[in-house]
């Protein structure tokens, strides 16, 4: 366990020193987009790119990984919504809570976490997990949440609305060129790979500060208090039901011989296990849902996530270099 620590709790201490910096004025809020769109579009894609170049193809897509992963999280998506569906939790702020129990905060944390705990061999299946939840879960869930939206604004235009989204998002195209980059063999020209290695290695301190800062900045636009009934179970589900589900049907395609391997397996379980994305408070807000309650979501998933997280990562027996 002392090992894991090790690794999880620097992690999990940017994002504490991100959210104090805020709400201390160390960090102003006015400059919390600028951090936002500098690992967005800057140091993450160059961080994402790397890894794509440097892995095999069939790892950064591979079908079985997708499937697996896909299937829990569309299933997390359905049982979300059935629970916390009611007549102050409607369709909108339901979908929106779905999608923060199903999509986990692999982009900003969980790469750089699980690299650093199981090696670049986990890059692969993470990455997997974010094309997923970017082109898939967030969509779906987008559209259902504007199901009931205004004239012409139903759920059809609400996912291609979403789809453009994911699209204009750099996150894919970096993994994408990463992929033609290992494909290939093409390589950076000597400066320009300098620039970018630059630019990867300030990706995760910068990501884990500004999901703090991200986290503090969503607390204090929430308008109304959220009862802890609307918010704790859905951040319960993400760490507990997400995690258990993923392991459960990757499990069962391990045992029945899809070629999935055993490391495979802890890692997908492992980035389930991850707390919930920090940007999902930015797309309720853009979509006019309860952004107060997604936050509270967040906000506990990421508290509870250092000991449940560290937690599961011991009981697999993970074992860091």
């Amino acid at each position: 366990m002392n090992s894991i620590l090790a690794v999880t709790v620097p992690f999990f201490a940017l994002v504490l020193c991100g959210y104090l910096a805020a709400r201390r004025h160390v960090l102003p809020e006015s400059a919390i987009p600028g951090l936002n769109a500098y690992v967005l579009y800057f140091a993450l894609p160059c961080m994402l790119f790397r890894f794509g170049a440097s892995t095999p193809v069939f790892e950064l897509l591979n079908p079985v990984v997708l499937a697996v992963y896909l299937a829990a999280g569309l299933l997390i998506v359905g049982f979300t919504i059935a629970v916390t569906l009611s007549e102050r939790v409607q369709l909108k702020d339901a979908a929106f809570g779905a999608l923060v129990a199903a999509f986990p905060n692999t982009g900003f944390m969980g790469v750089p976490l699980l690299v650093a705990l199981m090696g670049t061999g986990a890059a692969g299946p993470v990455i997997c997990s974010i094309l997923a939840d970017l082109f898939v879960t967030s969509s779906l869930c987008i559209a259902l949440a504007q199901a009931h939206g205004a004239a012409g604004q139903g759920p059809r235009q609400a996912a291609l609305r979403a789809l453009r989204g994911a699209l204009s998002n750099p996150l894919p195209w970096a993994i994408a060129l990463g992929a033609v980059s290992s494909v290939t063999g093409l390589k950076l020209p000597g400066p320009v790979d300098k620039g970018v290695e630059m630019l990867a290695a300030s990706a995760s301190p910068v990501a884990l500060f500004t999901i703090g800062a991200v986290l503090w900045r969503s607390s204090q636009q929430a308008h109304t208090r959220t009862p802890v009934g609307e918010f704790l179970p859905v951040a319960l589900i993400k760490l507990f039901v997400h995690p258990l589900l993923v392991f459960l049907l990757a499990g069962s395609a391990y045992a029945l011989g899809a070629p999935l391997t055993q490391f495979q397996l802890v890692v997908l379980t492992l980035a389930a296990a991850l707390p919930s994305a920090s940007n999902v408070s930015l797309l309720a807000e853009r979509y006019g849902a309860d952004n107060g309650r997604v936050a509270r979501i967040i906000m506990s998933s990421t508290v509870l996530a250092f000991v449940t997280f560290s937690a599961l990562a011991w009981l697999f027996g993970v074992q860091p270099a």
